[in-house]
């Protein structure tokens, strides 16, 4: 059962399409596997909406028409043969990534090409386009990723087993949205390995020492 969600501002957004890709896969890997969360943007989708239509009216002043000959040059087309656009194919998945995370990264997570960062954690930057950074974090059972602080803001997915920290537990699904007012050490529950889909938009504040003379390697 998911229990922690997207806020509003995130998904109110995403819905207007202002935020970076890497958020925005954040976003629609979460609604993939929310259904309160889906629901939501849809009645923000469906508001934005009717306040496009409102202005679109507002400025065209009437009706929007077709161009004349736009019915006969259809039937041509249809008649030659001529090729139409297809309605693109449903995205592969499997049981751990939802489809939007398949897309960047494929369906077999027994490919994922991991980087070490440490203590057994890996990672897997994702290529998204610049103002923010996605990854994928491999956090062993049991395992903890260094103690740190955000200079902005970052959503962590949680795909497979768990993780807990000060604020709270998070478990399949659940995503946790950290800022610059959170300070945490996650944790990996025992029994079964946490992947997770990383985004931030700013560098990460480590206390220790070792994480940060390796943080401009490992781009965190």
């Amino acid at each position: 059962m998911i229990t922690h969600h997207l806020s509003d501002t995130l998904l109110m957004a995403y819905s207007a399409g202002t935020l970076p890709e890497a958020f925005n896969l954040a976003v629609a890997t979460h609604i993939a596997l929310c259904d309160e969360c889906r629901a939501r943007l849809a009645s923000f989708d469906a508001v934005g909406g009717a306040v496009l239509d409102r202005a679109l009216e507002g400025a065209a002043g009437s009706s929007a028409r077709m161009e004349s000959g736009a019915l006969a040059a259809t039937l041509a087309r249809i008649k030659t043969g001529a090729p139409v656009a297809r309605s693109p194919q449903r995205p592969v998945q499997n049981a751990l990534l939802p489809a939007p995370l398949c897309e960047y990264v494929g369906p077999d997570v027994d490919k994922i090409r991991w980087r070490a960062l440490g203590g057994g954690v890996r990672q897997m930057l994702i290529p998204t386009s610049e103002h923010a950074t996605a990854r994928l974090l491999y956090i062993p059972a049991g395992a903890a990723v260094p103690d740190h602080g955000h200079r902005g803001l970052e959503l962590t997915l949680v795909l497979q087993g768990a993780f807990s920290d000060e604020e709270a537990r998070f478990g399949r699904g659940d995503v946790e949205i950290a800022d610059e007012a959170t300070q945490h050490q996650p944790v990996a529950e025992p029994g079964e390995d946490c992947i997770c889909l990383a985004v931030t938009d700013a560098p990460l504040k480590f206390r220790a020492l070792l994480p940060r003379l390796a943080q401009p390697f490992f781009r965190i």
